[in-house]
């Protein structure tokens, strides 16, 4: 194509047309340099047959109307970080002392006081009304967004669309949990580009993925609206319920750190969650330190990393609850031991 603000005898008028087209081809190209090296990829979801069919899905399942659906794919975004973080999740490549690090320090304990302190009287009645662990609550409010200071800047939207559309390996969850999506801001009369939260698709102060809203939020403030991003008082009382709804005891030690009698005791750890050996077992297979607990008991002794060697614990029923939460194990002790540094300086403190 001519440069016409090259021809020496072109208007001024055309050369001032022709440099600002040049300025306006720059602009679009840097701009979608600066969207690649985010992540992020311009998509119009409308548009794919498959997105289509899935909106006929809705439509006919859940009574969606068709237009509003085309409108809201045609806003969502293709994130290719969505992906990368999905196929490379950082903790997957941490050791435990490593993954301790990051939830185990002061800041996070003084603020799980602070938040406790502040929310006093809400911990309590759902402590009470839920039968479970103040400092559970605390905790896991302060692992997930750090007492809700990081919920997380991903449009859910996008992050559910991409994965449900672009992330083959998980697309029949993530189409499930992007369905589950729609139906919340269908109830919650919200915008559906508004909410952010997780690379995942979770948000709130308790990264709730969407199923995990519908079934275990609530209004625990009694205002007629489920609301867990923004109200302090419904985020509390919904993780309670989950850890309810899970089947928290509240009964026994949550897991106890133990020593080996023998190192071939260390074939009795496993990589596992579940719960499938009994405190007997382990007992008599050389497994030091739970003498004061039940025989009978559902156990499962894990190894932990450490940086010049390992620990030992032994997991119980609770902690497997906890598990359901996220299933880590990683996770879950990192919750217990943050829960418990932050019930003895609150008990400190009182």
């Amino acid at each position: 194509m001519t440069d016409i603000a090259a021809v020496p005898h072109a208007s001024p008028r055309l050369k001032a047309a022709a440099s600002h087209r040049r300025w306006g081809v720059r602009i679009a190209a840097g701009m979608l340099l600066w969207a690649a090296s985010s992540g992020i990829a311009w998509a119009d979801y409308s548009d794919r047959p498959v997105v289509q069919d899935y909106v006929d899905e809705l439509v006919a399942e859940h009574g969606f109307d068709r237009d509003w659906l085309l409108a809201v794919f045609a806003k969502a975004s293709k994130n290719e970080d969505v992906i990368a973080r999905m196929s490379k999740p950082a903790e997957k490549a941490l050791q435990w002392y490593q993954y301790r690090r990051i939830f185990i320090q002061d800041k996070r304990i003084d603020g799980g006081v602070d938040f406790w302190q502040r929310h006093r009287a809400t911990i309590e009645r759902a402590a009470a009304q839920f039968n479970v662990a103040e400092e559970i609550i605390v905790a896991i409010i302060g692992v997930e967004t750090y007492y809700g200071r990081i919920l997380g800047t991903f449009p859910v939207l996008d992050s559910l669309a991409t994965l449900a559309f672009d992330y083959p390996r998980r697309a029949a969850f993530f189409k499930g949990q992007l369905t589950e999506y729609l139906l919340i801001v269908r109830e919650q009369g919200m915008d559906p580009t508004a909410l952010t939260g997780s690379y995942a698709g979770a948000f709130g102060y308790g990264q709730f993925i969407p199923s995990s809203f519908r079934n275990f939020a609530v209004d625990f403030d009694g205002d007629g609206a489920r609301n867990i991003w923004s109200n302090e008082t419904d985020a509390i009382g919904s993780v309670a319920n989950y850890f309810a709804r899970h089947g928290w005891r509240g009964d026994g030690p949550v897991a106890v750190r133990v020593t080996l009698a023998k190192p071939e005791a260390e074939r009795l750890a496993n990589g596992g969650l579940e719960l499938e050996q009994t405190v007997a077992a382990l007992r008599a297979g050389g497994v030091l330190g739970i003498d004061e607990l039940d025989g009978d008991e559902k156990a499962n002794l894990m190894r932990m990393d450490l940086a010049d060697g390992a620990e030992h614990w032994l997991a119980l029923h609770d902690f497997y609850v906890i598990t359901r939460y996220n299933r880590s194990r990683m996770y879950a002790l990192a919750v217990l031991q943050l829960s418990q540094l932050i019930r003895e300086q609150f008990d400190a403190g009182s």
